[in-house]
């Protein structure tokens, strides 16, 4: 059960079922946005006992010693744990855990443990992805049935939610720059503590973050991002290749991907990367639209937000991102390491998404907690068709304040029932995200793909 959720009034936890469109916001809510709110709706204010600051602008200048193209400094590496939650106290805290995380206590009880730190609001966007979501205010809207949105880009879309559906596509549509190469890795851990690190190249382009994008192209073109990754190691899968066109509006045109297999050496459709197929060398342990804690078309749940909650999440995650630390150092059995954990207290909204009578997928529902402050969902608990608490994700939060964009530097999926882990986004060892190349449309066709494969 969720607790102590500060509940909005009624026109803000109704869920939209469909039909009808949300509307934009009146001008003066809009005029909320950097005064009352922060540029991204975000409270500005801290809260009651001071144990959340106010929000001051977040990170704006780089640490001394930085150097793009670095792994990041840790701006607060001079700050102390407060405290120690266990699996001896954490029902002291239950008020500000999700059921997940409480699970992890009592799964682990002897090794899992929250470092919490002093809060730091540190989430901050460049000053045109603010200027866009003032915009994206007044004139955003759900599509019919709220399947894709209309009226809005570069920005957050619904600063303000009304609603679950509202709430998620600002997740989904949140800034991460526009063009980026990542270099990553990925390990499904055995319940002993053993892995492989299965290693990624990948390239984003978001089109809805373009440089001159506009809601009518971006409506024409009915592309969101593309997306391409190539496997790298180990030498067994190396060169196999995934290509993914994501669609605004994936029930009128379904998200399109396609793969490259090294063996057959031949480019092929792949229309079932979405939903609850198991992603890429998981181990089964995520499904596809696990990844970025939630992704793709939001059609198979009915989307209720629930409130507001104080949570301990992870937050400047800097330590565990680490170039000094080997994936040995971080991943361990059960979980990582969690001497390189930093948690600290910040509001996040709660968004409960329960599986339509019509459809099926592995989780019957899903509970997500949504940092208010850059809109990244932290925390991700997901049941079973019975009721049962089935898998538990946290997204490990940090700033890539050379953007600047909060994003995840790591995402851990939990099975309760296997008592694995999978880690996705594992860089310690690898070269850093470039945010500056310029990636073009003949980058991410198929033949591209064929290309990538056969290096």
């Amino acid at each position: 059960m969720i607790k102590k959720i500060s509940m909005l009034a009624t026109a803000l936890t109704v869920a939209l079922y469909g039909g009808v469109a949300s509307a934009n916001l009146a001008q003066a809510d809009v005029a909320k946005l950097g005064t009352e709110l922060t540029p991204v709706g975000a409270e500005l204010a801290g809260n009651a006992d001071g144990s959340i600051p106010a929000w001051t602008g977040g990170i704006t200048e780089l640490p001394a010693g930085y150097q793009v193209g670095d792994h990041h400094i840790d701006p607060f590496a001079d700050d102390e744990v407060m405290f120690t939650i266990t699996a001896a106290n954490y029902k002291q805290y239950a008020d500000n855990l999700s059921p997940g995380q409480m699970a992890l206590f009592e799964a682990y009880p002897d090794t899992y443990k929250m470092p919490v730190y002093p809060t730091r609001r540190s989430a901050s966007y460049p000053d045109f992805v603010y200027e866009a979501t003032k915009t994206n205010a007044a004139s955003g809207a759900l599509m019919e049935g709220g399947n894709g949105v209309v009226n809005a880009t570069m920005g957050i879309p619904f600063p303000m939610p009304k609603n679950g559906l509202e709430a998620i596509w600002n997740h989904t549509l949140r800034y991460r720059g526009g063009d980026v190469t990542r270099f990553g890795g990925q390990a499904a851990v055995t319940e002993g503590g053993a892995f492989t690190v299965i290693g990624f190249e990948e390239q984003l382009m978001i089109k809805y973050s373009e440089a001159g994008m506009t809601p009518e192209r971006i409506l024409d073109e009915n592309i969101l991002f593309k997306f391409k990754q190539k496997v790298t190691k180990p030498s067994r899968l190396a060169g196999t290749a995934l290509l993914v066109h994501e669609t605004l509006d994936q029930v009128k045109n379904p998200r399109q991907a396609w793969t490259y297999n090294t063996g057959q050496r031949r480019v092929r459709r792949a229309p079932n990367v979405a939903y609850d197929t198991p992603g890429t060398a998981t181990d089964g342990l995520r499904t596809t639209d696990d990844y970025d804690m939630y992704n793709g078309s939001p059609n198979r749940y009915n989307w209720e937000l629930k409130g507001k909650q104080e949570m301990y999440v992870a937050y400047n995650s800097y330590k565990i991102h680490s170039d000094q630390l080997q994936y040995e150092d971080v991943l361990k059995q059960h979980h990582v390491n969690p001497e390189l954990t930093r948690f600290e207290k910040h509001r996040v909204w709660v968004v409960e998404a329960t599986l339509k009578e019509e459809y099926r997928h592995v989780y019957g529902k899903r509970v997500f907690y949504i940092d208010e402050d850059s809109w990244q969902i932290m925390v991700a608990d997901s049941y079973d068709d019975r009721g049962g608490l089935y898998r538990v994700a946290l997204a490990y939060g940090l700033n890539y304040y050379e953007v600047p964009t909060p994003w995840a530097t790591l995402e851990i999926y939990h099975d309760l029932n296997s008592r694995r882990y999978l880690a996705t986004g594992l860089d310690n060892e690898e070269d850093m995200y470039d945010f500056s190349v310029d990636l073009k449309d003949r980058d991410f066709t198929p033949q591209a793909l064929r290309r990538e494969g056969k290096r």
